[in-house]
């Protein structure tokens, strides 16, 4: 696409590669694929990473039934009609439709920020983590929403087996065989139930170490997990991890990770190795620094068109937008992956319509149901009002998940991951050294240094 804009091109500003920004670009570049190719409409989309993640593989990733890579589509591949740009979107000013973007590499003193003028932005710039001040956290937790973290984990876990198997100290044993999963959504729980299963398998390969001996600890602030599947199915989960020997608590914050010491409001104390942070989401801080409208938990005001409200030429969706669920009045639609792929769709089909004088349409689509993975055919389902529990579950949800994978490409991979794990067991290797890469090198290089001054 040529970069080259004459006085009738259209700039359309994309804020972020996840769902809503790739789904949105994906619908665009089809629709106005005549426009473009006749240098009528540009289309940019910036994002921090080169690659989307389908976030609901991660916990497979982690437990080692998909290869990594097979769960990221990579934007310049399919996003050909659209000019990527590596960077994260520091200021917005739509009143000047301009964006400011720090691009990958640059130094974090503003002399290398891009300015970026467009005619149309859509703001998909998704969600972060949301922690709390928790003493020790900082320190001693992980999230769980990017690959990065999804892989950490599988090399940590296993790491801490190996620690475990090896040490001859007791507390140290103990300490490496526990983990602590914060937070009973999605996240939290479809991660502790595929880890738990593949550190169970790897039992197998340490003599020293019997599933038993590990402590998997969930931790809830809530009577209930995973809301989205129905309070029954949420208490025949708590009731499955339970005989699985997962200690779930419920009604239980985590009041300090010191030191690695967990101090749970229960009055439990207990060291742990291992501490994944899943509690909840928010919208991403940087929204703060545009001049949009926000609401009072920092999300981008929209009407059900996904316009801006009281802002035209702009559009926002998914977790960083309040978008109205006309399905259910005065409430928010989810901050899901099943809203936001359906609201990029809504939302590019309302910017052509801007673009061509048509009315827009409202997006509106009645919550079909939830479904979850916790471990090798292991799940649970509640979709339309059909509850589901165990292997069904467990094949529904990969079967629901793989028809939303994008890309042909990316289906025939998963397949070939899942059709290759019924013939072979997943591996248990920790390679824990790939988050060190310069360790062996600098101590090498710090040893010559050394040897050269005696």
């Amino acid at each position: 696409m040529s970069a080259t804009r004459t006085r009738n091109t259209t700039r359309i500003l994309i804020v972020g590669g996840g769902y809503v920004g790739m789904y949105t670009a994906l619908r665009l570049q089809r629709r106005l694929r005549r426009e473009i190719s006749r240098g009528r409409v540009q289309i940019t989309v910036v994002e921090p990473q080169s690659y989307m993640t389908y976030q609901p593989f991660l916990p497979e990733a982690a437990a080692g039934n998909l290869e990594p890579r097979h769960v990221v589509v990579p934007l310049r591949r399919v996003l050909h009609r659209c000019t990527i740009l590596n960077g994260r979107a520091v200021r917005i000013d739509h009143a000047v439709r301009r964006a400011t973007v720090r691009v990958a590499g640059a130094e974090d003193d503003g002399e290398s920020d891009r300015e970026l003028p467009y005619d149309r932005l859509v703001v998909a710039v998704g969600s972060i983590s949301r922690t709390l001040p928790i003493p020790g956290l900082a320190e001693h937790g992980i999230g769980f929403k990017s690959l990065g973290e999804a892989i950490y984990l599988r090399n940590h876990v296993l790491s801490q087996l190996d620690i475990a198997a090896s040490t001859q100290r007791a507390d140290v044993r103990r300490r490496a065989l526990t983990f602590v999963f914060v937070g009973g959504g999605y996240a939290g729980v479809e991660a502790l139930g595929e880890l738990e299963d593949m550190a169970r398998d790897a039992c197998a390969y340490y003599p020293s170490i019997d599933p038993g001996d590990m402590r998997w600890v969930l931790v809830e602030a809530t009577g209930r997990i995973l809301p989205e599947v129905g309070a029954e199915m949420g208490r025949w989960t708590v009731e499955a991890l339970r005989r699985r020997g997962i200690e779930v608590a419920l009604n239980t914050r985590l009041e300090s990770a010191e030191n690695g010491r967990i101090v749970l409001s229960d009055g439990r104390e207990f060291e742990a190795g291992t501490l994944v942070w899943t509690a909840g989401v928010k919208p991403n801080p940087m929204l703060a620094d545009t001049d949009l409208p926000l609401d009072e938990r920092g999300r981008v005001k929209v009407g059900a068109d996904l316009v801006v409200v009281g802002r035209e030429g702009a559009y926002a969706a998914g977790d960083s937008a309040a978008v109205p669920d006309l399905t259910k009045p005065g409430e928010f639609c989810a901050p899901n992956a099943q809203h936001a792929v359906r609201q990029a769709r809504r939302l590019a089909d309302n910017l052509v319509a801007d673009l061509h004088g048509r009315p827009r349409r409202p997006y509106r689509h009645a919550y079909a149901g939830s479904v979850a993975g916790l471990g090798l055919y292991k799940g649970v389902a509640n979709v339309y009002g059909i509850r589901l529990k165990g292997y069904s579950a467990w094949f529904l949800h990969r079967t629901y998940h793989l028809s939303r994978m994008p890309t042909v490409n990316r289906k025939v991979r998963v397949t070939a991951d899942w059709t290759l794990a019924l013939f072979f067991r997943r591996e248990i290797v920790s390679m824990g050294e790939i988050h060190r890469p310069r360790e062996e090198f600098s101590l090498a290089a710090g040893r010559r240094e050394a040897s050269l001054w005696r």
